[in-house]
């Protein structure tokens, strides 16, 4: 028989020393709507962990809210211990918060390089007056970060496209480079909003292998939204789902599979019974 899920805020042990994400309480008005109501959530050092949910559920307002894209109308957001309540984009990346989003957000006119090129640019050591006058250590260090973002396009196999306009890359190889971009500023947390939209299941086994390495390679904490259910549990280790901008449910990908609120969220009542009887 399928499990109910009870909720429990943290269905992993939690070391404060460990804890990357905190959400406690988050709420989100428009108006007179609230988008989002008493959202919660723990996130420890190098955990995947997946958000999903129907389509309007508040799922990208949760990380418009930790990205500074949105304001919070109540509750806090932890990351590593600070509170990034009122804190703009640009400093929230700095913290090192980098996300991709569900309509993927390349410069398309530029090369596949300087796409990478522009995220490495806040660590490129010169300033603008060195840069106007063309100093021998603007070109220094100009060259250096052409060679690193050079190495990285090769992690993710796109050094052979370096020179080619991003957008006119196979949506695949945007995606891909779309994460490369968001991993150059160096985050320790990594938000991925729908990353298998639009993607073929070839693509899709991919990419759950890419999000795998990435992790393990740049030790990297990982906050997924995602609708390919076999994204979602395939990869992740846990996994929060929301409806009508509140949690109904978290467990691990099993607990959800087997989760009757889920299961009507997606399905409707009359497929709950139907589910027990499969599962059972």
């Amino acid at each position: 028989m399928a499990q109910e899920n009870t909720l429990n805020p943290n269905p992993n042990p939690v070391s404060d020393d460990r804890v990357v994400l905190d959400i406690k309480g988050l709420t989100k008005f428009f108006g007179g709507l609230r988008a989002v109501h008493n959202f919660d959530v723990t996130i420890e050092k190098s955990e995947l962990v997946g958000l999903i949910g129907p389509n309007g559920a508040g799922k990208t307002t949760i990380f418009n809210m930790i990205t500074g894209l949105y304001s919070v109308s109540a509750g806090d957001i932890r990351y590593n211990g600070q509170s990034l309540v009122g804190m703009e984009p640009h400093a929230i990346t700095q913290l090192g918060i980098a996300r991709t989003f569900q309509n993927i957000r390349l410069f398309p006119n530029l090369t596949v390089l300087d796409n990478v090129r522009i995220a490495y640019h806040p660590h490129a050591g010169y300033n603008m007056m060195e840069s106007i006058l063309r100093t021998g250590r603007f070109s220094s260090k100009e060259k250096e970060l052409t060679e690193q973002a050079l190495d990285f396009l090769a992690v993710f196999n796109l050094e052979d496209r370096y020179n080619e306009i991003a957008g006119s890359l196979p949506y695949g190889e945007q995606r891909r480079l779309e994460i490369a971009r968001a991993l150059a500023v160096e985050p320790k947390l990594l938000l991925l909003d729908e990353p298998a939209a639009g993607m073929n299941p070839g693509e899709i086994v991919a990419l759950m292998d890419l999000i795998h390495f990435i992790r393990d390679k740049f030790k990297l904490t990982i906050f997924l939204i995602e609708h390919q259910m076999r994204v979602v549990m395939g990869i992740c280790e846990w996994i929060t789902v929301m409806d009508f901008g509140e949690i109904i449910a978290r467990g691990t990908p099993r607990e959800i599979q087997n989760d009757s609120k889920v299961i009507e969220a997606y399905l409707g009542k009359g497929a709950v019974v139907g589910a027990r009887a499969e599962v059972a």
